[in-house]
């Protein structure tokens, strides 16, 4: 989903195009904090688990899932409605 295929006075498609592009930056928030979770835990794996890293695995993790399900559930509302519009002839 570009902007460049964005009818520009089409208010619809505006707020579904920054829809998107929230929603794809919350994708790779929340993915980005999984890798951290995961860096944590397996950091504590090969030394020793401390309250610390115990905290950040848990507070990525949690953030991680907060961000990417609504955002994967709007990414794929968005890319419906805009292949319903494509099919639609809109």
């Amino acid at each position: 989903m570009g902007s460049e295929a964005m009818a520009p006075s089409d208010p619809v498609r505006q707020r579904r195009a920054r829809i998107d592009a929230w929603a794809r930056a919350a994708r790779r928030a929340g993915y980005a904090a999984l890798a951290i979770s995961s860096a944590a835990v397996a950091t504590g794996a090969a030394t020793t688990f401390t309250p610390v890293l115990s905290a950040v695995a848990t507070g990525a993790l949690v953030a991680g899932s907060i961000l990417l399900a609504p955002a994967i559930v709007i990414g794929y509302a968005v890319k419906a409605a805009e292949r319903d519009d494509r099919e639609r002839g809109i």
